[in-house]
């Protein structure tokens, strides 16, 4: 009987694929908590799908986003992910667990597990999310190092190495670029400005890296220092991509606190079924027929790829 796997195995050059996307439009990569919401990404028609250190840490683990979680979690959670679903998977590997050699064994570790991007920044290893004060940097020339490590170990040459720089909330706008410029240079395939403060930033930026031509990133998550810009008006300014990191997971927090409220205050669920996801709409997800299980394991079996 085939061992059950709740996915398909990792395939070689999805780098290619995120690369590619890019190359057509300008696309939105959202945030995924775990394989199921993973799935529904991609049913829904979305290019690429993101795991958030953050949501990671919060949904996953419990914990604040403060480079806590190990390496092993990352990259176990990273397989899971990148098996459920056929569409790229950005992965957020935080400071890289370490210097350039670390940097290596993680991206090493992650491209083997199914990441498609890999994105590294320079905080330092006590580090805060992108959007709150009191982070602090690494030295430019340490995270080009980083970079360049990080370049030379994916074991496949397709996989994107984004290089995220926190210097606009840290030090300055002029920092933040001149830093893109260096970690460019020392390799990284996609940039991504952390915390820009306005839309004529993000213009800004855009226009620095239009020739040669760089793909750029945006964060676009929610409560942050940075303005909430359409996918279209990113478009416009220059961007090739969009996160949407932690936003299915607040959507997903906040109507588990309101269904929780509603069966405390009623004793019954009843009046929630028409907010819930059905047994039939699960299963259609999970392309799962309960009357053929059989089926379903054939298909998902280790070594053979639905």
């Amino acid at each position: 009987m085939p061992t059950p796997s709740s996915s398909r195995p990792h395939t070689p050059g999805r780098g290619a694929l995120l690369r590619q996307a890019v190359e057509d439009s300008t696309i939105a990569i959202m945030g995924a908590p775990f394989p199921l919401a993973a799935k529904l990404v991609e049913r829904e028609g979305f290019d690429a799908v993101y795991l958030s250190g953050a949501a990671f840490s919060a949904g996953m683990l419990g914990i604040p986003d403060i480079g806590l979680f190990t390496l092993d979690q990352l990259v176990e959670q990273t397989r899971l992910l990148a098996r459920s679903v056929a569409i790229p998977l950005v992965v957020d590997a935080d400071t890289g667990f370490g210097g350039p050699r670390e940097v290596e064994e993680c991206v090493r570790r992650l491209t083997e597990a199914g990441a498609a991007a890999i994105q590294l920044e320079d905080q330092q290893s006590a580090k805060r999310c992108g959007h709150l004060a009191g982070k602090q940097l690494i030295d430019e020339a340490e995270m080009c190092e980083k970079i360049a490590a990080a370049a030379a170990a994916r074991p496949d040459p397709s996989t994107v190495i984004i290089g995220r720089t926190d210097a606009r909330g840290v030090t300055s706008l002029d920092d933040c670029l001149r830093r893109m410029h260096a970690y460019r240079e020392a390799g990284a395939d996609w940039l991504f400005p952390e915390a820009l403060r306005s839309r004529d930033e993000f213009r800004q930026v855009a226009s620095e890296f239009a020739s040669p031509s760089t793909p750029l990133l945006a964060n676009m998550t929610e409560f942050g220092v940075s303005p909430l810009i359409a996918l279209e008006d990113l478009s416009e300014f220059g961007f090739s991509a969009a996160l949407y990191p932690v936003t299915l997971l607040r959507i997903a927090m906040k109507a588990m606190e309101a269904g929780l409220g509603m069966i405390a205050d009623e004793g019954t669920q009843e009046n929630l079924l028409d907010l819930m996801q059905s047994r039939e709409e699960l299963y259609d997800l999970l392309d799962y027929d309960p009357a053929h299980p059989e089926a379903w394991l054939a298909k998902h079996s280790e070594g053979n790829p639905s």
